[in-house]
């Protein structure tokens, strides 16, 4: 029935994107004519870097720049053929070096990471085989995996390292695929933690179809015998179902990318056919000589030097970093510290601190990490000298408790923000405000009139209807039916209201605004387990009410110290109830000022169904309402609506038989079985009971005009106080609905009617905005924003959606 848009991840990631670059955080250029890897210029102002990759400081090297210069002296600036037909010279000897670094593994060098996942992915899934991600695995290896969707390899996702999890999808695998591969990090380039390689060797003996596929580009160099990175510095040996992708850029010093195996076949598989390693332009001379060069540095005894140079900076860092308050997420031997700040608001602010105090390094945000666990993503180099680390520490502790009172937010919530209480006794001030904050937990502590005023003059949540809502659905049994409210108010020195809203916490459908294909996959597991995939929201409104909840003063100059406030006391709220998402609704997509200031609080955009209302009221019958109607949509109206009025009675009742009312609700679950495109739990019957008993609603009936007069749709709707004709609810029978235009029926009736009671305007909520309008309604571009514990069940929806 309805037509909904939905979601696609990656504007969600551009519009967070943009948002970063436009305060300076994102998207930054280096100058100067040289760069010497400890400082590096931006706007004319010489940095000390604490973000490069590039932790062995080898691409500084005097040798790594020679033998770039003999290659490229040698053999030009590339080597224009495909290796398929001739790799130059200097290949032959870097497979050799690289192998030994390995312990005489079989290697496949490609262009990059990148490539070398398309190449290597493809090339050893095999059609019958099966996929499992870890959620936090690099981008390059998701994307590597998209084209086998085609091929109909399933794909899975897990929590990030949640074993048990890993275990329950290999059960579920085991029966339809051959090999289950399962992909991972090595080291995870955010916050520096590391996947649980001896576990997962232990799972792969355990299952035989287990095999693992890492990607430990951010582990090399820095650790294992000759430098071989993070896994082989727990495996020693590479076991056969173990396939490791590595790097010969970032810490390595060079460019290109490695693969790394146990298993000839596989190996002459790849090379022979490896995708884009059969058809793009091999590595550049310069490139290849600078990885020679790299490669007996890293089979010297120099490399232990080296790796214990940079390991002696890590524990200087991680000892001053732990002499201060800042909030160090994961504490490990890495080379990167990653400092939370909770809101991106309060990253951006502190990255433009730290550039103006002569420090530059990187910030953590979403899709790399959860909206809300933006943060400082340090990496610590043999370029950085102790006192330049001491220096940072000491300027970044004291412009830290700056940037959280400019951003009016404190070092208990960053804490929170990362699910973890603050230990420390300090607690940065919060900035001071003039206003006042007044929650309640029922509307009856509020008084009608100031209700209405404000909120209550849209939908059916004035006064009386959240009174009502409140009586169902906190006295209801089943969980998805149970719900608490929470009321706010923000009020100014003079006592002048400048925001007013209400919250609910129940339990939401996590697919409640995916692709009905998702919904329909989901539903069927539902069939056994009727709360998979189903998670707790702390939300703006209800699951039940649609429209505008949030009244805010914009043209007061104080609206965005209202709502700081507000969200403090969402936190609150969270921090109690523990929510899986917040979310804020239904907010109007052109209101850029609410956008721009709720993505910098840690909130990301999600198109919504379009609403729409009707209020083009003064028409006295049905003739001046056709009138009003453009060319087109009279035309659809004399087809649609017309034609079938002599085969229609309409009726409207305050309230109908008990008999008649189980029939209504049974319509209603019709509708609600077809509409997965808007997916959200059945609402109870106690909802239907009350509205038949209470003077503010009313039934739209239409019946079959013959013999039988079988009702065959029937719309519910609220008579807001405030003069708002609310058409909530719809039902139909679906053996009617299509030969009698029933849906179309309704709205009109819906229309009729509200102009027969002298109502001022219609709230038609949301979904079907083009049958809407062609009856003269006015459509409205709906969104929300919406802040997740972690970026799990976003990105496995994604998944889902894709992996048709």
């Amino acid at each position: 029935m309805a037509k909904i848009k939905h979601n696609n991840i990656l504007n969600t990631i551009i519009s967070v994107m943009t948002s970063a670059k436009e305060s300076g955080a994102l998207h930054l250029y280096a100058e100067g004519n040289y760069s010497n890897g400890r400082k590096l210029q931006i706007d004319g102002k010489e940095l000390f870097n604490f973000g490069t990759t590039g932790y062995l400081g080898l691409e500084q090297d005097a040798r790594l720049k020679q033998g770039a210069i003999n290659a490229i002296q040698a053999y030009g600036t590339e080597f224009p053929m495909s290796k398929s037909y001739v790799s130059h010279p200097l290949y032959r000897e870097l497979e050799s070096l690289m192998s030994k670094i390995y312990n005489n593994h079989y290697v496949v060098i490609t262009k990059n990471s990148t490539l070398g996942h398309l190449g290597v992915i493809p090339s050893v899934v095999d059609d019958g085989d099966g996929i499992i991600l870890d959620h936090q695995v690099h981008w390059s290896v998701q994307s590597a995996v998209q084209p086998l969707k085609l091929r109909s390899v399933p794909i899975e996702m897990i929590r990030h390292n949640h074993l048990n999890m890993l275990e329950e999808k290999i059960r579920q695998l085991q029966s339809r695929c051959n090999k289950i591969w399962y992909m991972a990090d090595g080291m995870y380039s955010m916050f520096g933690d590391y996947a649980p390689i001896n576990d997962l060797i232990a799972l792969s003996k355990q299952y035989k179809q287990l095999y693992l596929y890492f990607d430990d580009v951010h582990g090399m160099s820095w650790k294992g015998t000759n430098g071989s990175g993070y896994i082989m510095s727990i495996l020693n040996e590479l076991p056969e179902k173990v396939i490791l992708i590595s790097t010969l850029s970032k810490t390595f010093g060079a460019s290109g990318a490695v693969m790394i195996c146990n298993d000839q076949k596989v190996q002459e598989r790849i090379k022979n056919f490896g995708g884009p390693l059969t058809f793009s332009i091999q590595l550049d001379p310069a490139a290849v000589g600078a990885a020679i060069a790299s490669a007996k540095i890293h089979l010297s005894p120099e490399i232990y030097q080296l790796q214990q140079e940079l390991s002696d900076r890590i524990a200087y860092m991680d000892q001053c970093i732990k002499t201060t308050a800042l909030p160090l997420i994961t504490d490990n031997d890495s080379p990167i510290f990653y400092i939370g700040t909770g809101m991106p608001e309060t990253g951006f602010n502190l990255i433009n601190r730290l550039i103006a105090k002569g420090f530059y390094t990187n910030l953590g945000i979403f899709p790399a990490v959860p909206i809300k666990n933006t943060g400082l993503r340090i990496s610590i180099s043999r370029h950085n000298l102790k006192e330049d680390i001491e220096n940072f520490v000491a300027v970044l502790n004291d412009e830290y408790p700056k940037a959280l009172n400019d951003t009016r937010t404190t070092l208990d919530r960053v804490y929170s923000a990362f699910g973890r209480s603050l230990q420390q006794s300090e607690k940065f001030n919060k900035s001071a405000t003039t206003l006042r904050v007044v929650t309640y937990n029922t509307i009856k502590e509020i008084p009608m009139d100031f209700w209405n005023k404000r909120v209550g003059h849209n939908s059916f949540y004035d006064w009386d209807g959240l009174k009502n809502l409140e009586e169902i659905f906190t006295r209801e049994k089943t969980p998805e039916h149970q719900l608490q409210f929470f009321y706010c108010n923000v009020l100014d020195q003079n006592e002048k209201c400048i925001l007013s809203t209400f919250f609910t916490y129940g339990l939401w459908k996590e697919d409640m605004i995916a692709p009905k294909s998702v919904s329909d996959r989901i539903e069927k597991k539902r069939e056994s387990n009727p709360y998979f995939r189903t998670s707790y929201c702390l939300c703006m409104g209800s699951m039940v009410t649609e429209g505008k909840h949030l009244f805010l003063e914009k043209e007061h100059k104080e609206w965005k110290q209202a709502f700081d406030l507000l969200l403090e006391y969402v936190e609150t709220l969270e921090k109690k109830l523990n929510p899986a998402y917040i979310i804020l609704r239904d907010f109007e997509k052109e209101e850029t000022k609410i956008k721009q200031y709720l993505h910098k609080k840690g909130f990301i955009e999600v198109t919504m169904p379009e609403a729409a209302i009707y209020d083009s009221f003064g028409w006295k019958d049905k003739k001046e309402y056709m009138q009003s109607l453009s060319k087109r949509s009279r035309q659809h109206f004399r087809k649609d609506i017309l034609a079938y009025e002599a085969d229609l009675i309409i009726d409207h009742k305050k309230s109908v038989s008990a008999e008649e009312l189980l029939h209504c609700f049974k319509l209603y679950q019709y509708v609600k079985k077809q509409n997965l495109g808007l997916n959200t739990f059945s609402y109870p019957f106690n909802l239907f009971t009350h509205m038949n008993e209470s003077p503010q609603w009313e039934f739209i009936l239409t019946y079959l005009n013959d013999e039988n007069r079988i009702l065959a749709g029937v719309m519910f709707c609220y008579k807001n106080k405030t003069g708002i004709y609310t058409p909530a609810i719809i039902g139909m029978d679906y053996e009617y609905a299509y030969k009698y235009n029933i849906y179309r029926q309704l709205l009109f009736q819906t229309i009729q009617r509200a102009n027969v009671l002298n109502y001022k305007r219609i709230d038609f909520g949301l979904t079907a905005g083009f049958e809407k309008r062609k009856l003269g309604a006015k459509i409205i571009e709906k969104c929300a924003y919406i802040q997740a514990k972690d970026n799990f069940p976003m990105e496995s929806m994604e998944w889902l959606r894709t992996n048709q």
